[in-house]
């Protein structure tokens, strides 16, 4: 069985965890979130503590059984703590600005990039060459920081463009005569 799959799942207080025969349920603090139940698991709820296991011996059952247990383990966190991605743009003139549920973006275009946020994802602009992605679902998290980062990506050359805070760019060395 997956090393990961075995371990279960503590629910925190203030999250309630619904099971059903189609999909798995989370509130909290954070919002609701909820995902598909899938067949080759079966989940069951003991005193707060959620336990993921194969329903038969397959391969596919085990793997599933992991992923499944994780996928609820972030839906619990995300709703309790929450989850959160920092960017930074680097490059003189290179600049984002906040506005209620949109992200203008001024990255060395003709014209600023203005992007929609979702609903249940926040973004905050500290300093103007920082951004900050809040939200309770990692996935969607996630993806709305590579979807930022993908509209001026950090170039080899001199480093410009938008990167994760904790990403390190590797300057290559210019072509010699």
């Amino acid at each position: 069985m997956s090393r990961v799959g075995k371990m279960p799942v503590a629910i925190t207080t203030g999250v309630e965890v619904s099971i059903k025969e189609d999909q798995i349920s989370v509130k909290g603090a954070g919002g609701t979130l909820s995902l598909a139940q899938n067949v080759l698991v079966k989940i069951s709820n003991k005193d707060g503590l959620l336990s993921f296991e194969p329903a038969n011996d397959s391969r596919e059952a085990n793997a599933m059984s992991g992923t499944l247990r994780q996928l609820v383990n972030n839906m619990v966190n995300g709703v309790s703590k929450g989850f959160e991605k920092k960017l930074s743009l680097v490059g003189v003139g290179y600049k984002a600005a906040a506005q209620g549920a949109s992200l203008t973006l001024t990255v060395g275009y003709s014209h600023p990039v203005v992007m929609k946020m979702p609903a249940g994802i926040a973004v905050a602009t500290p300093t103007p060459t920082e951004v900050v992605i809040k939200g309770a679902d990692r996935q969607r998290v996630g993806q709305i920081a590579a979807e930022i980062r993908a509209v001026r990506p950090p170039e080899p050359y001199k480093g410009k463009g938008i990167r994760y805070a904790d990403e390190k760019i590797t300057i290559k060395e210019t072509k010699k005569k």
